[in-house]
């Protein structure tokens, strides 16, 4: 059994770890508020700009549709296509398995969906933060670019670095298709892991059908619908990337949240076993103290 000295050692070390647990979990809530109000200003704003490019597109003339941003390329050989995926996760730790969700759902997307594109090296990563950036580092993927240190201070100007930069290898083509994988907040307690097309921008089989399904309704845009696509193309590749870096960085605060409160709760019934060992070991000690004393004073009397 633990000395009195070692039991009082393990729960001072223990009310040490509760404090440093809970005040994490108050930064995490702080940080969460502000993490959840920028992510819920940038929803309507992107629905909106999905919303806006479908309409465009559904009205603008057919060599709009033979766009490669706009609807992907034709490939002659299928076995040629080149994927790059984007996977965004945490800088830190102590976040539960936020982290290691994100990384099983990109791995398990890999093998699914793309076995023989991984197989034959024609599957390269983007990784945002410094846990997915070790992960895959250490395990040989191919990573094309590394961002880490990104939710240190989250800027609009890391989303438009990184749309820029897969737009740029998608227009030359050096890959064929480009996802998005995040994790999606949807409350403090649960993330959904996404994965999101980034280009091509739609799928040409649901453009069609949307155009099928047009209303009649003509709208009329100054100036041509072809100049406003220029614009809004990369607009919207530049928002669908900030949106999953918002997203993530509010379910990162809420599973750390989450995490943090458990621990401390944890360790406050840590420290409530532990004390329940002290007080018996410690009522052990006088009470063997007593029958010491009891039998040391029997042998004076019978002396």
């Amino acid at each position: 059994m633990a000395t009195l000295r070692e039991i009082r050692r393990r729960i001072s070390s223990v009310k040490a770890t509760s404090k440093i647990t809970q005040a994490m979990k108050m930064v995490a809530a702080a940080k969460l508020r502000r993490a959840q109000d920028a992510m819920i200003a940038a929803r309507p704003y992107s629905r909106a700009l999905d919303a806006l490019l479908k309409n465009l597109l559904a009205t603008a003339g057919d060599e709009i549709a033979k766009s490669p941003i706009l609807f992907g390329r034709q490939l002659e050989d299928p076995n040629t296509e080149k994927v790059l995926l984007i996977i965004v996760s945490s800088d830190r730790g102590l976040a539960g398995a936020f982290n290691a969700n994100i990384i099983k759902f990109a791995e398990a997307r890999m093998r699914e969906v793309y076995p023989e594109h991984l197989a034959s090296k024609r599957l390269s990563l983007i990784t945002i933060g410094r846990r997915s950036t070790d992960y895959f580092s250490k395990r040989g993927y191919d990573i094309y670019e590394k961002h880490i240190g990104v939710f240190t201070k989250l800027d609009f100007s890391t989303a438009k670095a990184v749309a820029d930069k897969a737009t740029e290898l998608f227009a030359n083509a050096d890959f064929d298709k480009i996802e998005l994988i995040y994790n999606e907040f949807k409350s403090v307690i649960t993330q959904r892991q996404t994965a999101d097309r980034l280009l091509p921008v739609l799928d040409r089989s649901s453009h069609e059908e949307s155009q099928n399904n047009a209303t009649g309704i003509e709208y009329i845009y100054e100036p041509e619908p072809a100049e406003i696509l220029d614009v809004l193309v990369p607009r919207q590749l530049e928002t669908q990337v900030w949106k999953s870096l918002l997203e993530s960085n509010a379910a990162e605060q809420g599973a750390r949240m989450t995490a943090m409160d458990s621990a401390t709760k944890n360790a406050k019934d840590l420290i409530s076993a532990l004390q329940l060992s002290y007080n018996k070991a410690r009522q052990a000690a006088i009470t063997k103290e007593i029958l010491e004393i009891v039998g040391g004073a029997e042998a004076l009397t019978k002396g």
